[in-house]
């Protein structure tokens, strides 16, 4: 009768191993959605000041100086706005670089290697 008690105890054991992982998994889900949304949002950011230099680039272009300085003008705010895009662009490599399920690999690792026989 005490075999068949401690075989249910693994069992009951190991099931809140179980959903404790499962948990942990949901949790950094939510978490690796909600970067991903603020990557997209970054993404977006980027490509749009990249639109807006050019625009500004070629208004600059037109207006507001001499003639003979107008292209070296344009050129300097097109590079600042592409600047603030690269700038942005770094941001959102960074951030997609960070590993998924890193918690719940290493929590994983951890409880195989409390499983491994001991010599």
């Amino acid at each position: 009768m005490s075999l068949i008690r401690s075989v249910q105890e693994l069992l009951a054991t190991l099931l809140g191993l179980a959903r404790t992982r499962l948990e942990l998994l949901s949790v950094e889900m939510q978490e690796l959605l909600a970067r991903l949304v603020l990557i997209m949002i970054d993404a977006v950011a980027a490509i749009l000041l990249a639109a807006l230099a050019l625009g500004f680039g070629a208004v600059a272009l037109v207006m507001a100086v001499p003639a003979e300085h107008r292209v070296a003008v344009a050129a300097g705010l097109a590079l600042t706005f592409l600047a603030a895009a690269a700038i942005i662009g770094w941001q959102v490599r960074r951030e997609a670089k960070v590993r998924a399920f890193a918690a719940s690999l290493g929590e994983l690792k951890h409880d195989a290697e409390a499983l491994e026989p001991r010599e």
